[in-house]
């Protein structure tokens, strides 16, 4: 692991701590600092990684900053009842060009992940979810995508890649390894129905904010079906983070935020998250970098309180359920794992394809699309899959 030290600056912890609180993260995180080196990475489960890269940011400028505050009110929180495996490898500072930031995340996400490390990315500008994506080419892993954001970021194909055309470029790489992209959380004033449109076309799913604020809970299963969360601070309501000069009035709540943060963590599926966006100089009196801190806090606790349920292999934990819809001919089969209750359906895939889609076939769902398929109708989430897997 020492093989990505070099792309990392140590933390001044005196600058960040100040006094030591008994119990805080402060005192169980493995961090990188000038005294104590880069650390030992045996049994790490999650490695937070700081990137103070804001040169692709539109419009808000300074979110390259945003590492070390999150860290102040991160590293006063209080440690869950579990015992904490988690390292803090600093900051990756920006490189002369911003390819070379790009490179320097990616690798160390690849080395990560490879290890069975999730990385924890406090960004700096959204831009960087490209990098993370790139990661997983060099692993030639298929992956889903989903980002809780107030756009679509698409933007013009031929334009530059920055932090609002990040998904344009990631659809158009070549090779590409996207299997499924999901935004929740669009407003639809800030939207061009030419990039719904596109989504629409590329089976891929959008969901507005007022759908899913409706019945948050329904945000799990479509989480739990992602490899990388990209969570642009944006989409919470200006109130609640005021520091990004791209917010608005509406949005997530900073509770519901907190919640999709600990969906992510529960998701034995997901291994990378990133915050970003997060502005400092516009926050007010911390209030925003509290709130980030929190979020992760809560993916952490959702993370520790992982049930390693995905249904693969023997699934006598599980509950089936078969419900076949006569007028498309189609049986629906429907998991419930009796840990979690949570439950999963499976959509069928060429022979051919197996092995390539075989992580894709189980898609995550909720007990209401097990209702839709017994009222006889095909859950959108059963068709939009099937559409990529044939």
């Amino acid at each position: 692991m020492q093989s990505i030290a070099e792309y990392f600056a140590p933390i001044d912890l005196g600058n960040i701590v100040g006094e030591e609180i008994e119990n805080s993260l402060a005192t169980v995180f493995a961090v990188y600092t000038e005294k104590l080196g880069f650390p030992d990475m045996k049994g790490v489960k999650l490695a937070i990684i700081g990137v103070n890269e804001e040169r692709q940011a539109i419009n808000n400028n300074g979110c390259g900053n945003a590492p070390d505050e999150v860290r102040k009110s991160l590293y006063r929180l209080m440690k869950g009842g579990y015992d904490l495996n988690i390292a803090d490898l600093g900051n990756i500072n920006p490189g002369y060009s911003i390819e070379d930031t790009y490179f320097a995340l990616s690798s160390s996400i690849q080395e990560l992940v490879k290890k069975n490390i999730v990385p924890i990315v406090i960004g700096g500008s959204q831009d960087l979810t490209y990098a993370n994506y790139i990661a997983y080419e060099k692993l030639e892993q298929i992956v889903n995508i989903v980002a809780i954001d107030s756009r679509l970021d698409i933007g013009d194909a031929d334009g530059d890649l920055n932090s609002q055309t990040y998904l344009g470029k990631i659809i158009l790489h070549q090779p590409n390894y996207l299997f499924n992209f999901s935004n929740i959380g669009y407003q639809s004033y800030f939207v061009d129905t030419k990039a719904l449109d596109l989504m629409t076309k590329l089976f891929f799913d959008s969901y507005r904010l007022g759908q899913v604020r409706a019945n948050i809970e329904e945000v799990e299963p479509i989480v739990r079906n992602a490899d990388i969360l990209s969570f642009d601070i944006s989409a919470i309501r200006q109130p609640d983070a005021p520091a990004n000069n791209n917010s608005s009035p509406n949005g997530f709540y900073g509770e519901e935020a907190c919640q999709i943060a600990r969906y992510a963590g529960f998701s034995d599926k997901l291994s990378s998250i990133g915050f970003y966006e997060t502005n400092p100089s516009l926050d007010n009196r911390s209030q925003t970098t509290h709130l980030v801190a929190q979020m992760i806090w809560y993916f952490i606790d959702g993370f520790y309180s992982r049930k390693k349920d995905f249904p693969i292999g023997d699934k006598t934990d599980y509950t089936k359920y078969s419900v076949i819809l006569q007028e498309q001919k189609h049986e629906l089969v429907f998991y419930k794992s009796n840990k979690s209750e949570r439950w999963w359906m499976e959509v069928p895939y060429p022979p051919n394809k197996r092995i390539k889609y075989e992580r894709h076939h189980l898609v995550p769902c909720s007990y209401s699309d097990y209702q839709t398929a017994c009222n006889e109708d095909m859950p959108d989430r059963w068709w939009q899959t099937f559409q990529k897997l044939s």
